[in-house]
């Protein structure tokens, strides 16, 4: 941590034994308190890493991202939720 109190982490975590399922992790911290995440869970199929799902705080606002690989996104907000209280 350097001395402006902020902190930041990633990390790619496998999943089980199975070379085929791992989750993307982000973290900024200021002065211990979250002010940005991002978890990804990510599937390898066909040869490709594919992102499934993502909960992050971009935009502004908390939420989940089901990612589709020839659609569009689907959001899903948490109401009552933001990125000062999570």
């Amino acid at each position: 941590m350097g001395a402006t109190g902020l902190g930041e982490k990633s990390y790619l975590v496998r999943l089980g034994e199975s070379d085929s399922d791992r989750y993307r992790l982000y973290c900024l911290t200021d002065k211990g308190r979250v002010t940005i995440f991002r978890v990804q869970y990510e599937a390898f199929i066909e040869g490709e890493w594919w992102p499934i799902v993502r909960y992050d705080t971009a935009h502004g606002f908390p939420h989940r991202d089901l990612i589709h690989p020839h659609q569009p996104e689907e959001k899903a907000e948490y109401p009552g939720r933001s990125n000062t209280k999570c």
